[in-house]
């Protein structure tokens, strides 16, 4: 039956890839894992599809999901990130494993309502079992060291911590609906939307101050010496003297150059429970590097562990590289006789060359003009 348009298009958010595109896309990915691996993050893979009560047990609660039924009426979801599954997998599987977990994975992951990125590659890694500041460092520096692999120039990693704007909204008994718009407003920077916030609440005069600077609390470590007036606030004290560790521990790392502080990050998923981190390129208005900890999501598999970790988006950084190059074949191997043709190609991949086979009789004049078009640099012509 012939396609109608709708059969000629992609999805919103999707894209194919063409070999050049995926070769890169593979190339970066194995420097990834490869880093990783360097660092002992052994890895992993979970199942692109997950049970919503896995990823999402509030059935009321808006997503992003891909979602349908399965055929006993379950409600199965495209896997829209990694941290959530490998709690999963950790808590059932892996339960009884020595712990610090160093875990590592890549693969697709699925996010509806995205105009630019519905389907992305992710590389990641996740450190499990120890709650402590130097963890989260480990993960930053890795990350760092990951897009240093990847040869990506310019970026920048902005650290953050939950503990900040919760310690305040805990301390102000913010209710739930207002903590939401703030949250939203800081984390975009959107002053607009956060000036009329605060202006129509009956926070205090100082508090409002302060949630009108967080979005500019922007700097190396000396900007956390603008917080010592909330030093009372125990949530706040103990987040700046959690960024403070964990930024001289990156000096150790040698990676500080690579990471400013930003007072006004608010990650997007909801366990995030400590210090949180991204990752940004010029240019690009979306974050590449993404994580953070988070302490509680593991409870809610019945399994009581802290955890760290990251994901670098591998699509966006595909987008930065403008040329790349497949390896062509080495040998277009064509003669008049099939059987022997297929011989000399077994003979010669046998040998680890990489060899295209002519499909059909060709000139010699025909095979050197295919091998110039195709960049193959030897033509072998099979006599019988």
């Amino acid at each position: 039956m012939e396609r109608s348009s709708m059969g000629l298009k992609l999805p919103e958010g999707m894209k194919d890839l063409m070999p050049t595109e995926l070769a890169l896309l593979e190339e970066l990915e194995g420097k990834a894992l490869k880093t990783c691996h360097n660092w002992s993050f052994q890895r992993v893979k979970t199942s692109g599809l997950e049970y919503r009560a896995c990823v999402e047990p509030d059935a009321n609660q808006d997503d992003y999901l891909y979602k349908f039924f399965d055929k006993n009426g379950h409600i199965i979801v495209l896997r829209p990130e990694f941290t959530t599954p490998i709690a999963r997998m950790v808590a059932t599987r892996l339960k009884g494993s020595q712990l610090p977990l160093r875990l590592c994975y890549s693969g697709d992951v699925y996010r509806n309502g995205s105009t630019r990125f519905s389907e992305f590659r992710q590389v990641g890694v996740e450190l499990i079992g120890v709650g402590s500041d130097l963890p989260d460092a480990e993960v930053i520096a890795l990350s760092v060291e990951i897009m240093k692999a990847l040869e990506v120039r310019n970026f920048q990693i902005s650290l953050g911590h939950n503990g900040i704007f919760s310690g305040l909204a805990d301390e102000m008994n913010i209710d739930a609906k207002l903590r939401k718009e703030l949250e939203d407003g800081i984390a975009r920077k959107d002053m607009v939307k956060l000036e009329g916030l605060v202006s129509q609440s009956d926070l205090p005069e100082a508090a409002k101050e302060f949630l009108l600077s967080m979005p500019h609390l922007t700097g190396k470590e000396e900007v956390l010496d603008k917080l010592q007036n909330w030093n009372h606030i125990q949530a706040i004290r103990r987040a700046v003297e959690s960024l403070r560790t964990i930024y001289q521990f990156l000096k150790d790392y040698g990676v500080q150059d690579y990471v400013s502080l930003d007072l006004g990050i608010l990650r997007g998923f909801s366990y995030y429970t400590g210090a949180i981190f991204e990752g940004y390129l010029p240019g690009v208005g979306i974050p590449v590097v993404e994580g953070g900890r988070y302490d509680k999501l593991y409870e809610d598999f019945g399994y009581n562990s802290p955890a760290t970790g990251f994901a670098i988006n591998l699509s966006i950084l595909l987008e930065q590289f403008s040329e790349y190059e497949v390896e062509n074949p080495e040998v277009l191997v064509y003669g008049q006789s099939p059987g022997a043709v297929v011989k000399r190609c077994r003979e010669l991949r046998k040998s680890g060359k990489r060899v295209e086979m002519a499909l059909g009789f060709l000139t010699d004049t025909d095979a050197k003009k295919i091998a110039s078009i195709r960049g193959i640099p030897i033509v072998e012509k099979v006599e019988v």
